[in-house]
């Protein structure tokens, strides 16, 4: 099926040919909850509760409705289009070149950044350990072993990512567990639910703290479109994305509605909350469950949330200049792949961009803050065009899909659009880091239309040249 830009699905697949299909469903599964389960859920969670309070369930419910409709719509074009430009591929068919361009160097950017940011945070974890050791040597060390497992075949790079993520998840299964036999009085007087109602109540500081927690809770289901991506290298991309979209979204409302509900049951808010917090909420709670060396565990699994993020997201990273490569839009040369069907060069490429990213924070992090702000709006506009591209997708097909439909189109994918503008708007009034974001973010893609149209007029000119 052609697009609106006279590129058809066909001709996108062709063009991003030669990539390995060899990850699983639950791999993929495993994937998307590396991306999206990190800081945001075992740090982010206090900034979130310290702004709505209890209310921070229905925060993070709400987010969780908008990442539900961006997965839905972004899962029924990868069964249409499994390739490893993905969202950005989307856009270029059914929009227009410019906005597949702005997609993935976006992307591309805010996962460098955000990979960058992490391998940071690694050696910070790593001193928890060897208080001596300087910071740079685990940031530098933990990302060459990355570099190093992103260009082996992509089934190693799944299995990795597999057991990373799988730590995280018995980590807070664990804490689940633990929390409720607190509450419910197993081997000790039951706390019961009664610390909702203390300092202010469920809603101490209304719906209007509710949205503000729902403007940090977005931000944690960030990652959730990696599913996506990996369509490219999926072995039954028809039937392992939906798959793997469903149990994803079930097990991140697990993960995130339920461990938050239990850290609001267990400690007042006020006592969890980042008004008052210095450490993560899970750190301190597994501390009051009496485990010996609790900090060592927590510090453990935020280590290894770190590394899969870094690793997850160096694969989207190289996956998005890969696609630009193959349309032409970057050096050819990173269009290339290794004898292990990777995109070697595109990876080491994305390496490149982590040392930048890693050094600004090492050495000058005021100027980071900039690079992160990029990062964070990243997220909006990509969640954005993936509905926008949706609904062109709809639009212009003939015949519905019968592999995989996104319900209730294009009613969600409008709703869903106006949270995400409603989040940007909030953000702006919010003022500070929030403020910078955008403006940050917005400026970043003036820059990514001018690169575009200069893109354009050399390549042009190079045309005439040869004739």
């Amino acid at each position: 099926m052609a697009g609106v830009t006279g590129i058809s699905s066909e001709v996108a697949q062709a063009r991003e040919k030669g990539l390995k299909r060899g990850l699983s469903q639950r791999q993929l599964t495993m994937i998307g909850i590396g991306g999206a389960i990190g800081t945001g859920l075992f740090m982010g969670s206090g900034l979130a509760i310290g702004y709505a309070g209890p209310g921070v369930l229905l925060s993070y419910a709400m987010a969780a409705a908008i990442a539900l409709v961006v997965m839905y719509a972004l899962a029924e074009m990868a069964v249409d289009n499994p390739t490893a430009g993905s969202f950005g591929t989307y856009a270029e068919i059914h929009l227009s070149p410019l906005a597949g361009w702005m997609a993935r160097w976006t992307y591309w950017a805010e996962m460098v950044i955000l990979i960058g940011s992490e391998a940071v945070a690694v050696g910070h974890y790593v001193r928890f350990w060897a208080p001596d050791l300087p910071v740079w040597l685990p940031t530098l060390a933990s990302g060459l072993a990355i570099l190093f497992v992103n260009t082996r075949a992509v089934g190693n790079f799944g299995s990795i990512e597999y057991w990373l993520s799988s730590i995280k998840v018995v980590a807070i299964l664990a804490f689940i567990l633990l929390g409720l036999g607190m509450i419910l009085g197993v081997g000790a007087p039951a706390i019961g639910l009664s610390n909702y109602w203390v300092d202010g109540g469920p809603l101490p500081f209304g719906m209007a703290g509710v949205w503000m927690g729902a403007m940090i809770a977005i931000f944690s289901f960030f990652g959730i479109e990696m599913v996506a991506v990996a369509a490219g290298e999926a072995r039954d991309p028809g039937v392992s994305v939906p798959r793997a979209m469903r149990t994803l979204l079930a097990r991140l409302a697990l993960f995130y509605i339920l461990s938050i509900a239990i850290i609001l049951a267990v400690v007042p808010w006020s006592s969890s909350g980042a008004n008052v917090i210095d450490q993560s909420p899970f750190v301190k709670l597994f501390a009051g469950f009496g485990i010996a060396g609790a900090a060592t565990v927590m510090n453990f699994v935020v280590l290894c949330a770190a590394l899969s993020a870094m690793n997850s997201s160096l694969f989207m990273a190289s996956r998005m200049l890969f696609s630009l490569a193959r349309a032409g839009e970057a050096p050819a040369r990173f269009g290339t792949l290794n004898a292990a069907a990777v995109p070697a060069p595109a990876t080491l490429a994305s390496g490149l961009g982590i040392v930048v990213a890693t050094a600004t924070a090492l050495l000058t992090p005021r100027a980071f803050e900039y690079l992160l702000g990029i990062a964070l709006f990243g997220g909006l506009f990509t969640w954005a065009l993936i509905l926008i591209t949706h609904l062109r997708f709809r639009r212009g097909r003939k015949a519905p899909s019968s592999a995989f439909r996104a319900p209730l189109s294009p009613f969600a994918q409008l709703a869903g659009l106006a949270g995400l503008l409603a989040i940007a708007v909030t953000m702006m009034l919010a003022g500070g880091v929030w403020r910078l974001s955008v403006m940050i973010g917005a400026a970043w893609l003036v820059l990514t239309v001018i690169a575009f149209a200069l893109h354009r007029r050399i390549a042009g000119s190079s045309v005439q040249g040869q004739g």
